[in-house]
């Protein structure tokens, strides 16, 4: 296995991102999140597989250990975090609405209020975020 700094960019990124909802993340979760932040996950993350750093089991990816999480999740700072998880949620949380599917929603609030205040950027943000946390 090689360390997570000595991986292709795309692959670090993916594994940062997949960090962000703890050890294990459904396929499908993942799916709409590329979509919807256009990068790709899914590629990047089949090479993580062939690395031995994520597997995937009964449609879900997940880390092989923790260490592995916490270092991709560690590789990003704290503020930048903070806008991710905001960013993530909010991408999750319209998806949500759209296809009514309520886990979902929980997923994407949960992601948002991880991102906190902080990630507000004006008063209409903060009311659409308010109302997905309503809504969940």
């Amino acid at each position: 296995m090689n360390s997570f700094h000595s991986l292709p960019p795309d692959v670090r990124s993916a594994l940062c991102v997949l960090s962000f909802f703890g050890a294990s993340v459904s396929i499908s979760l993942i799916e709409t999140l590329e979509a919807g932040i256009q990068t790709p996950l899914m590629v990047p993350l089949d090479t993580a597989i062939a690395e031995s750093i994520v597997d995937k089991r009964e449609e879900s990816f997940y880390f092989i250990h923790d260490k592995l999480r916490e270092a991709a999740y560690d590789a990003i700072s704290s503020e930048q975090r903070c806008l991710q998880h905001f960013q993530y949620g909010l991408v999750l949380g319209n998806v949500a609405l759209r296809e009514r599917d309520d886990m979902l929603l929980i997923t994407a609030v949960n992601q948002i209020n991880h991102g906190g205040p902080q990630a507000v950027v004006d008063s209409e943000q903060g009311v659409a975020v308010a109302s997905l946390n309503l809504d969940a």
